[in-house]
């Protein structure tokens, strides 16, 4: 069957498209510069939709827009990117190289996008998109625009349908991208590993960084430890993200949102999983077993909550699921006694209260000081304090994580019936069949919020940006995708870029000694995206990778490496893991390579003092210099320094370098950066 495709003129619930505001502003660059453009806001009356264009001056226009798909629309989401600035500043971006911005809230009237029909989201952006057109050729006195669609995480579902369902964009960058059985797999498939491997993040990071003993990457592993590292893996999460964890900050994500979903859905699973074998939780033996927390006290006294504490994450592709939750801000519950135990895991308990005023409200624990329940951000819940307003000291209260520890396995009892999915290779038997109890409720499909499932037919060029340190979605999702692309024939028109030391996070503020941005590969292919299509120029091949099963690696050479970023290997007098004494000098030695036609090398700052905070406030404080290679034809650059350390210890030595498709350090936007580190091991 021929495949509908849909054309924004015939719709008929968009065709009365208002401007409501013009105006001329200016943004600032990081030089000092200021770039002048024109501000337009409108909607499509009885819509919901609402816009904004921001045209450069004429004498800047290159015949080309940029739309940006946020991953969560929200009711004024077209408003959030007036208040990015730096690298973040997507209007910049597009007016400083000869585009017109576009953004709208996709028709939401609510922050989760509460939209009877999902295909709104992509078919409003294309009307929109339209729409723009018409008033940048009256506005520019010009033919029809190129125009070119992008979006991360929940916005790389929406750019995915929008470039195969429509033809008002001529290419697309989809990034960080999932697949169409991710949700919520690989948010539950994150949490159960944060629970499992708790106690040996600092071993498994240690063992994978640089000059580690990889090869002894399980010695010092309980059995079940070793047992969840290797699946968890297999599904297609790199070892190397977990350096998050062993610092420290565990982040569940979006499962607190989830929940209530799957609850509503498939609610005999949550007793299932506790006593049908072929469930962790009926596994005596298990750590889901073992840490399972069930306990019941009694109210002394209830604090509530101040002032709630607004995110400003809530528009990039990390934060943007936080518009749903609650934030507890400082709320607490006295108790009478309060758990114990070593290593109790805390996380995702429930407390309820099984009588009394209180007893229709679920709260989620945060974290316990003495003997108070601090409240953590609730969702669904739109008024906390009236909430707890009904708690009185003599109420029972009740904590259970028991359904948190049972959703954290839900992706082993999901196994796709398409055998293309191969992460769950390892629950599937010699003739492709589930070797666990398997759910009757299917959730990925119907979750990507578009209304559609991705199928390849691509509707004009596309590079998919896919981070390899990505702890929200597998990497293995843009090589499926890249697969459904080639099924349907459109191989030629679609490119693929793996980007290491890259999380999911489409911020500047992903950077410190251990991970760096995507953002210069990302805005880089959004312009070779453009001269593919307005020139015919041949972007850069895909990056070169092997795939096996849910795991990705890619080719360290920078010669052969493909793509856009590039790569380096970092020595310390001539070594990965050097031993020195104090006050030695250790002479550092950096080979950078740029993938052929990716440009040359820009840029290389040294970090001698490990920093992993996000953000890291100074991570590379030492300018490095360099000097530009050319070996039979492929670009790259060595440099050389020296450092003496004070203190004994292990010292870990990071090297950020950046390359640039046209060899411009100027240009703040497209510089593709990476990371290489070394280890010292510093005796008295």
């Amino acid at each position: 069957m021929k495949k509908e495709i849909y054309d924004p003129a015939k719709d008929p619930d968009y065709q009365k498209p208002v401007i409501d505001a013009e105006e001329e502003k200016e943004r600032a660059l990081s030089d000092g510069r200021h770039l002048p453009y024109t501000y337009m806001h409108g909607h499509f009356e009885g819509t919901g939709v609402k816009f904004i264009f921001c045209f450069p001056p004429q004498e800047n226009f290159k015949g080309r827009f940029f739309q940006y798909l946020s991953p969560f629309p929200g009711p004024d989401e077209e408003m959030v990117p007036l208040g990015k600035t730096g690298l973040d500043d997507e209007i910049a971006f597009a007016i400083s190289h000869g585009a017109y911005y576009v953004e709208s809230n996709m028709g939401s009237k609510a922050s989760f996008g509460d939209i009877p029909d999902p295909q709104r989201v992509w078919k409003s952006s294309a009307v929109v998109a339209e729409f723009s057109r018409k008033k940048a050729e009256e506005f520019y006195g010009c033919t029809r625009p190129f125009g070119y669609v992008y979006g991360g995480s929940g916005g790389g579902y929406k750019t995915m349908a929008a470039i195969e369902n429509t033809r008002s964009w001529d290419g697309a960058v989809p990034f960080v991208i999932g697949s169409p059985v991710s949700l919520p797999n690989t948010i539950m498939l994150h949490v159960q590993g944060q629970r499992a491997l708790r106690r040996v993040f600092g071993l498994i990071t240690d063992r994978v960084d640089a000059g580690g003993d990889i090869e002894h990457l399980y010695d010092g592993l309980t059995e079940d430890e070793a047992f969840m590292l290797r699946e968890i893996t297999d599904m297609g999460f790199s070892p190397t993200i977990w350096y998050s964890e062993a610092h420290g900050r565990i982040d569940d994500g979006a499962l607190p949102v989830l929940m209530p979903l799957i609850h509503a859905r498939d609610q005999s699973y949550f007793t299932d999983f506790w006593t049908v074998p072929g469930y962790l939780g009926a596994d005596p033996s298990s750590s889901a077993v073992k840490d399972r927390l069930q306990f019941e006290t009694v109210v002394k006294a209830v604090h509530l909550p101040g002032e709630p504490v607004a995110s400003r994450d809530m528009d990039d592709v990390d934060g943007a699921w936080k518009k749903m939750l609650t934030d507890g801000s400082g709320a607490w519950i006295e108790v009478e006694s309060v758990p114990e135990g070593e290593n109790l895991y805390i996380k995702g308990v429930n407390i309820t209260f099984p009588e009394g005023e209180a007893k229709e409200y679920t709260l989620l624990l945060d974290r316990i000081e003495g003997n108070c329940l601090l409240i953590g951000s609730c969702y669904g819940m739109d008024d906390l304090p009236g909430a707890l307003s009904k708690v009185h000291p003599g109420d029972r209260v009740h904590l259970d994580n028991s359904d948190y520890i049972a959703a954290q396995s839900y992706y082993r009892h999901q196994v796709p019936e398409d055998p293309s999915f191969h992460a769950w290779d390892q629950f599937r038997d010699a003739e492709g069949h589930p070797t666990l109890p398997q759910r009757s409720t299917v959730f990925g499909p119907g979750m990507t919020g578009t209304g559609t499932v991705q199928d390849g037919q691509i509707q004009g060029n596309v590079i998919v940006v896919q981070a390899l340190n990505d702890e929200s979605t597998c990497p293995w999702c843009a090589d499926w995708y890249r697969g459904k692309v080639a099924e349907a024939g459109n191989a030629a028109k679609f490119r693929l870029y793996y980007n290491d030391h890259c999380m999911h996070g489409n911020t500047e503020k992903m950077e410190n000694t251990m991970v760096t941005n995507y953002l210069g590969v990302l805005r880089q292919s959004l312009l070779d995206v453009a001269a593919w299509v307005e020139e015919g120029k041949e972007p850069c091949p895909t990056t070169n990778y092997e795939a096996d099963g849910g795991r990705i690696s890619v080719t360290k050479s920078g010669r052969e490496r493909g793509g856009l970023q590039p790569a380096a290997v970092l020595l310390a007098n001539g070594r990965t893991a050097a031993h020195v004494k104090v006050g030695e000098t250790v002479n550092f030695s950096l080979s950078i390579g740029v993938p052929e036609g990716a440009g040359e090398v820009t840029r290389v700052d040294y970090g001698f003092a490990d920093d992993w905070d996000l953000p890291a406030k100074d991570p590379f404080p030492v300018p490095g210099t360099f000097e530009r290679t050319n070996e039979r034809g492929v670009h790259g650059a060595v440099s050389y320094i020296s450092h003496v350390f004070d203190t004994p210890g292990t010292h870990f030595v990071t090297a950020r370098f950046m390359s640039n498709k046209n060899g411009d350090a100027a240009d703040d936007f497209t510089q593709c950066r990476n990371l290489a580190r070394v280890r010292v091991i510093v005796e008295e």
